[in-house]
């Protein structure tokens, strides 16, 4: 029988989602998946997988679960308050959830987009070789209340529960630009003083992209003839027709659109994605081989991240049943057990 993860309460902008569907421009449809793609990688090496599995997804708030089968799971992205029938939950952790109990995720405390990702995977039907949804084609939907999610086969259901120590990625900081086809529309002042400006994330934003505000004079290409049109790629900086940055995320269009400054390399996306409202974002110049040489395969970086997994200690105030545990082996009545008759 397929054990089935219940979703009791679904955050606004919950959505099921993997690596997505690259490979697909041609056909008029961008990669999509996971905004974080870090924070999938992260999940894989905390629940011992071998590579990318399906998340939940959870835009600002997350929401309320319950499985009919014992299910590991990992929390990564942004830090959530999570808890287990009450108990407060580790970020960046793996756990368990056991037939009877509810997983409550409720919302962001730093960071965008959290993902709960239980190592059984979850086998919803695929579309185009993906279970991601694409809310800006319409492939998928977001969750819903009462929505039940096919469960897979866990790999190391035995695996001890583990913990991560990342790097701060939640706060805003320093994005390394590289530059691209169209760079060159903007003039060597302009490139200079765009990497000397500080920007703030707008407000509003989406998983097609997102705005940055800035003080001070805005940013123009040096001529106003359109940009020949080619492929757009997640990570990409267009300047707006009003002289403002905006950033593609995973749902950009494939093609066209406002002439691009340069592109964020895949490295330093996830910090553009998670910077909250109003966080600090800057940027800094890098060449292209540069570039290529920052870059690692998912494999490389799941071997990475590997050694920084470590056994996740638990709190004793935290285990409600301590006094039935064996905390200490080998105790004797006080008289020494080697010399005593």
């Amino acid at each position: 029988m397929t054990a089935l993860l219940h979703v009791l309460r679904a955050g606004p902008l919950s959505t099921v989602q993997d690596q997505g569907r690259p490979g697909r421009i041609g056909d008029g449809l961008s990669p999509g998946g996971a905004m974080d793609r870090l924070a999938l990688l992260e999940a894989a090496a905390l629940l011992g997988l071998e590579g990318v599995g399906e998340t939940i997804e959870m835009a600002g708030m997350g929401g309320r679960f319950r499985s009919d089968a014992p299910l590991r799971f990992a929390l990564t992205g942004a830090r959530m308050d999570a808890r287990i029938d009450g108990v407060a939950l580790r970020w960046n952790a793996t756990h368990c959830l056991r037939p009877g109990e509810v997983l409550d995720i409720r919302g962001t405390l730093a960071g965008n987009y959290g993902y709960m990702t239980p190592a059984a995977g979850i086998l919803t039907d695929p579309v185009l070789d993906s279970r991601a949804a694409h809310l800006s084609v319409g492939l998928g939907r977001r969750l819903q209340d009462g929505d039940q999610l096919p469960l897979g086969h866990d790999p190391d259901p035995d695996r001890a529960p583990c913990a991560l120590d990342v790097t701060d990625r939640l706060s805003g900081g320093l994005l390394r630009l590289m530059p691209g086809p169209q760079t060159d529309m903007f003039t060597a002042d302009a490139r200079t003083r765009f990497a000397e400006t500080m920007f703030t994330r707008a407000a509003r934003s989406s998983r097609t992209g997102t705005p940055l505000d800035h003080d001070g004079a805005h940013f123009a290409p040096r001529t106003t003839t359109s940009p020949v049109s080619d492929f757009i790629t997640a990570g990409d900086v267009q300047i707006t027709g009003d002289g403002r940055p905006f950033i593609m995320m995973a749902e950009c269009q494939t093609v066209g659109g406002y002439p691009r400054i340069g592109t964020i390399i895949t490295d330093d996306l996830p910090r553009a994605v998670q910077a909250a409202a109003g966080a600090a974002l800057r940027f800094a110049w890098i060449t292209s081989a540069q570039a290529d040489a920052e870059n690692m395969s998912q494999t490389a970086q799941l071997r990475a991240l590997a050694p920084r997994v470590q056994p996740l200690l638990r709190d004793p105030a935290d285990i409600p049943d301590l006094l039935s545990y064996q905390l200490i082996g080998g105790a004797t009545a006080g008289h020494d057990p080697e010399n005593d008759p």
